[in-house]
């Protein structure tokens, strides 16, 4: 049992930093940026489950946690329609700070 939950405390933390790698290092399109931050939500959730299943603790705080990740996703996809809709695409090399 021991083994299991070391493991998986491992392979959340391998993609909390697999999905902030991403962040940076693939950051042509708004887009990528967007999958790799939920990337990283999955795998604090995942992290924040073990966890709390470790302590035998109430699951509340993954839910409430899950709430806000869906949240940040469905913010970050109204931002890219609006984005798309206004310059044509979401590479970030094509947007101007001082645009409205």
């Amino acid at each position: 049992m021991m083994n299991f939950n070391l493991f998986t405390v491992f392979v959340s933390l391998c993609m909390i930093f697999c999905g902030l790698w991403s962040f940076i290092s693939y950051n042509k399109h708004l887009l990528n940026s967007l999958l790799s931050l939920e990337f990283m939500m999955l795998g604090i959730f995942w992290l924040l489950s073990v966890s709390m299943s470790m302590v035998g603790s109430e699951i509340y705080i993954g839910l409430f946690f899950l709430t806000l990740a869906v949240c940040e996703g469905a913010l970050g996809l109204s931002l890219l329609v609006l984005i798309v809709r206004s310059h044509g695409n979401d590479y970030f090399k094509s947007f101007n700070i001082l645009e409205c």
